[in-house]
């Protein structure tokens, strides 16, 4: 394995709490020292660090790589490309596969294949058979392969007694179930919000409700059966209320929110067209402010991309036929370094937590954070650096920050000690 000297870096460690300017050693995939660089150092790479911040790389709940069957937008191999240009060491593939993560045989096919990466790929599996919303699949034998947690995210679960006995189950294994929140009783069209933008395109869109009363139902779930219940991609101000009263009464609810969400509106729309058509949509400036308010009072805990390839052929279709969703992997930090540090919202050190430390502590990884011994799986990067978004590792391009100016930007992925990406 290749040796890595690191020198002069600024280390922030969210699970100690502690920053510090510092020398690191790598070696053997691990962190051999903290500290100052030994003299005898020929055979080892130097990465110059002065004026640079080194973090534990990244870790996405929430992303989806379309392998297998849907390899003409992604697959994991060039997903996991993309991963590393945006810091991430770790993600955690969704189950909405052709076939659905819901077998053995095809969570060994992509666990399998992550293990080609260079990052650490792990997956869900589906919470119901075919992600049908009727039978609950294997959770025990899909546990033991390898599975990192349940999911039918894409789809909600409408069958309450079925979801409660998902999360007794889950609670039984200790393993996290996450939630696509979206009633469709409640949507003519989803993708868009229901409201000034979609009256003004004579869309029925999707309303803020239809998010609402799942989060509700299933806050109440959580605390009835202890299970670690996590909201993925959350996007109203009501569904945030709705997790911070039940983290307040003591479940083991989460939350995560998007990029997108935190920065765009509604409005985007008709700036964006189907690059910003999105489940759940994006919402309005209330929304985006509650959101925003959610990562800082801690109500959010996470923040995760759910990174969606789709083709220029899919996007370029009407707004209504379009499919949803955008790729987020390589823009999520620099989002999160001009939305939420520069104006002052989170810290530094608070915005490393909801990439890297709370992700990781959901789906029970280890985490060491920055010391000897630890894994080597670190992310440097210019927390100043303005660039524009160009050209993308992905194999899909639909995004709508492409041509944006944002601040901060990752210049090393280190993952198992080996450099996976440079600037």
């Amino acid at each position: 394995m290749t040796e890595i000297g690191i020198r002069g870096a600024k280390i922030l460690d969210p699970l100690r709490g502690t920053e510090e300017k510092a020398d690191i050693l790598i070696k053997d995939g691990r962190i051999a020292a903290v500290g100052q660089l030994p003299d005898d150092m020929d055979d080892a790479e130097i990465l110059d660090a002065s004026g640079l911040v080194v973090a534990p790389g990244f870790v996405d709940v929430h992303v989806h790589f379309r392998d297998p069957g849907l390899t003409h937008k992604e697959d994991i191999l060039t997903r996991a490309k993309a991963a590393a240009a945006g810091g991430y060491t770790t993600v955690i593939c969704m189950a909405n596969t052709k076939p659905v993560v819901d077998n053995p045989e095809t969570l060994s096919y992509v666990l399998e294949k992550g293990e080609q990466t260079g990052i650490h790929v792990m997956s869900c599996a589906a919470v119901t058979k075919g992600m049908q919303g009727k039978e609950l699949t294997d959770m025990e034998t899909l546990r033991k392969l390898g599975a990192a947690g349940f999911t039918d995210d894409g789809k909600p679960i409408l069958d309450t007694e079925l979801l409660r006995a998902a999360f007794t189950e889950a609670a039984r294994l200790n393993v996290p179930v996450s939630l696509h929140e979206e009633n469709p009783a409640y949507i003519a069209e989803n993708g868009i919000n229901r409201g000034t933008v979609s009256e003004k395109l004579g869309i029925g869109g999707s309303p803020a409700e239809a998010e609402v009363s799942m989060v509700e139902r299933d806050c109440r779930l959580a605390e009835e059966t202890g299970a670690s219940v996590n909201i993925q991609h959350i996007s109203t101000a009501g569904a945030v209320e709705a997790v911070r009263r039940s983290k307040q009464r003591g479940s083991h609810v989460t939350a995560e929110a998007a990029p997108h969400h935190f920065t765009l509106t509604e409005e985007a729309v008709l700036e964006y067209g189907t690059l910003a058509k999105m489940n759940p949509p994006l919402r309005t400036e209330e929304d985006r402010m509650a959101v925003i308010e959610g990562l800082k009072d801690g109500s959010i805990d996470m923040i995760a991309t759910d990174h969606a390839p789709h083709s220029g052929e899919e996007k370029g279709l009407p707004l209504t036929e379009a499919p949803s969703g955008i790729i987020g992997l390589e823009t999520a930090f620099a989002l999160g370094i001009t939305q939420l540090v520069k104006p002052g919202h989170l810290s530094l050190m608070e915005l490393m937590k909801k990439m890297s430390l709370n992700p990781a502590r959901l789906y029970h990884l280890p985490y060491e954070g920055i010391t000897v011994g630890a894994p080597a799986d670190l992310v440097v990067f210019d927390e100043k650096e303005e660039w524009t978004v160009k050209d993308f590792c992905s194999r899909s391009s639909n995004s709508p920050f492409r041509n944006w100016k944002l601040f901060g930007r990752v210049r090393y992925t280190i993952c198992n000690g080996e450099i996976v990406y440079r600037l």
